[in-house]
Formats: C-alpha cells, sequence, structure tokens
C-alpha cells in the first residue's frame, strides 16, 4: 500500500491561548494523499463546515473517521456526512442532521444505509444516503431520547460533554451492527444480542475487520486483536516497546489504523499536548515527566512480528495537526 489517504485535521494558531476547549481546536478539515515510497505528501481536500451546520464561528472543523468503499469516500466532520468520488474527491453526496454532535465516524453498511456515530449524542443513527433516518441506537443500550431532546437542533450545541459512553466507531459483524465504546473500553452489538467484546487495556478506538480478527487501537499506543469468532482478545502489541526509544518518546495519541496484512499495520498518532487533557487519563499524566520527548503527528508502519517499525511520516509540515483514519489509495496517483 504505497499510497495512503489520512483524514484528520489542521489545528488553530490561537490554541495555546485556550487550550483546554477542545471544541475550539481545529480550524479546517484535511484530507492528504501519502506516497510511501516516494515520500511525497499533497493535499487532496481542504474543507470548512457551513456557519449553519455549526454552533459558532470557532467550533472546530475536522474530518473524524471515515471509510473507502471503491471509489466513493464516506468521511464525516463534526455534524456533517460529506461523500467523495475519488481520486478526483468530487463530492457526491451530503448530509446535516439536527441529530449531528461530534460525530465520530461513518460507513455504509449492508443494506445499502449509513451507519454514523453520533459521539455528543451516545448514539448510533442509521440513515439513508438521502438523510432519512432508519433508525436510532443508544450506545448504553436505553431510549435514545432518554437524556437528549427531539426538538433540539443538536449541532447548535457546541459540546454535550461528558459523555456517558463516547461511542466512536461502528462496523457490521455476523448481521450485526457493533459500535466501539470509549469510556467502558469495550465493543457492543446494539442488536439486542448482549454480545460484547471486552477491550479492558485501555480506552479504545477504531474496529476493523480483517480477515479472522478484529482491531482496535487503544488511545495508549496499543492494538488489540480479537478473535472475530469468539470475541475474545488473542494478543496485546504495546506499540510504545517497539519504539528505539521508548523510555523517552511518546507515540501520542493513538487513532487510526490500517492492516496491510496480519504482520504489519500502519497506524496514526496526533501529538499530546499536556495542557489540553483535563480528563482522567492515568497513562497521560504518568508520560508527562521532565525531558519527555513528545513526537508531532505522524503515522508509522510496524512489524509486530519482528518488533520493529519499518517507517515514520511526519505530517505536521502538511498542516495536519490530528489524525482519525488511514485509509488505502489502491492506484491513486500525485
Amino acid at each position: 500500500m504505497p499510497r495512503l489517504y489520512i483524514l484528520g485535521g489542521r489545528q488553530r494558531k490561537s490554541l495555546l491561548k485556550n487550550p483546554n476547549e477542545e471544541w475550539h481546536w481545529y480550524e479546517s478539515a484535511l484530507i492528504l494523499e501519502v506516497n510511501t515510497d516516494a515520500g511525497e505528501v499533497r493535499t487532496c481536500v481542504e474543507y470548512r463546515t457551513p456557519r449553519e451546520a455549526r454552533a459558532s464561528d470557532k467550533s472546530s472543523i475536522n474530518f473524524h473517521a471515515g471509510t473507502l468503499v471503491g471509489r466513493t469516500l464516506y468521511a464525516c466532520t463534526t455534524t456533517e456526512v460529506l461523500i467523495f468520488d475519488v481520486p478526483e474527491f468530487r463530492r457526491i453526496g451530503y448530509i446535516s442532521l439536527p441529530v449531528f454532535n461530534d460525530l465520530h465516524h461513518v460507513t455504509p453498511c449492508a443494506d445499502g444505509n449509513l451507519l454514523v456515530v453520533s459521539t455528543g449524542l451516545d448514539m448510533v443513527i442509521k440513515c439513508t444516503r438521502q438523510g432519512e433516518v432508519v433508525e436510532q441506537w443508544s450506545a448504553l443500550g436505553e431510549d435514545p431520547w432518554k437524556r437528549f431532546s427531539r426538538t433540539t437542533d443538536y449541532r447548535k450545541v457546541e459540546t454535550t460533554k461528558p459523555h456517558a459512553s463516547h461511542p466512536n466507531f461502528a462496523f457490521e459483524l455476523d448481521g450485526e451492527i457493533w459500535v466501539t465504546r470509549f469510556n467502558q473500553r469495550d465493543a457492543i452489538s446494539l442488536n439486542g444480542s448482549a454480545r460484547r467484546i471486552d477491550i479492558a487495556a485501555e480506552k479504545p478506538h477504531d474496529g476493523l475487520l480483517h480477515g479472522n480478527s478484529i482491531y482496535f487501537t487503544t488511545v495508549d499506543g496499543k492494538i488489540i486483536i480479537v478473535n472475530r469468532y469468539t470475541l475474545q482478545v488473542q494478543q496485546i502489541i504495546d506499540l510504545r516497546q517497539i519504539s528505539d526509544q521508548a523510555q523517552i518518546v511518546l507515540p501520542a495519541w493513538c487513532r487510526g489504523l490500517l492492516p496491510v496484512d496480519q504482520g504489519r499495520f500502519w497506524v496514526g498518532f496526533t501529538r499530546i499536548r499536556k495542557t489540553q487533557f483535563k480528563e482522567n487519563l492515568r497513562w497521560v499524566k504518568t508520560v508527562f515527566n521532565e525531558g519527555i520527548v513528545v513526537k508531532p503527528t505522524h503515522i508509522a508502519l510496524y512489524d509486530i512480528g519482528d518488533k520493529k517499525c519499518l517507517q515514520e511520516v511526519d505530517l505536521e509540515p502538511y498542516g495536519m495537526n490530528t489524525i482519525f483514519s488511514i485509509l488505502p489509495a489502491e492506484g491513486r496517483g500525485f
């Protein structure tokens, strides 16, 4: 996979003035194409949400996790779903609904509809490509509207934090809809089967079905490999132990995963600034010691069998300060 699409965003230059207002951190949504063989990077999309679809002029704008199927790329900002035809990145679809708040993932499902993770409402929404809502699930197994109002336009609500669940990634497995839950450190079926994957290592992102396994990342730099049939964790790979300077280098916020094969993975890391995080993350509190080296926002290719980091690409020189998705851009040229 020499060519990759990276979804994320560019940080505001004024961030240091209000470092704790995370819902204001990012000014533009970005999609970069990375030629990993040549070391070349180009900007495919730079996007700003229109004022009518966000809470304020300062609301963060960035691409969260997306999905690429053939020539169709599904991407989401915090309040919108955008559909592109690639490699030209011609926009062929757009949805923005009042129930969209802090969207974290969009993916098509087997019946042709879209699954949209509305993280701010602790909810997963199934809708048509025209924006008609088909079904809604609470990530907590309760009435989706128990804590929210059907009459509120949540695109205009800057934040609903603290989230009770913070769902962030949806996937289908054996005909059931699943969602990864950040706060509960698990993934659960939303179809009433009560099936659950326990991801106790740390708070997870992703949830990629690949072959006989489901792959998750955790924020502190681990890949969790789960057997798709038993739903049990088979292996935990701590990427910090693979780094040549694991004792002094913080890999950063780990999110965004692309399996190349069973042994190699591209992984995304977003630079952590210790002034940004007030949440109770044990690993953030313990790693910021004097002299710690904080890596820039980058992607890295790991061989988990040989326990080697094969390649890294720093994306900050190209304006990307946060990463949510790494997708294959097979056959796409510069």
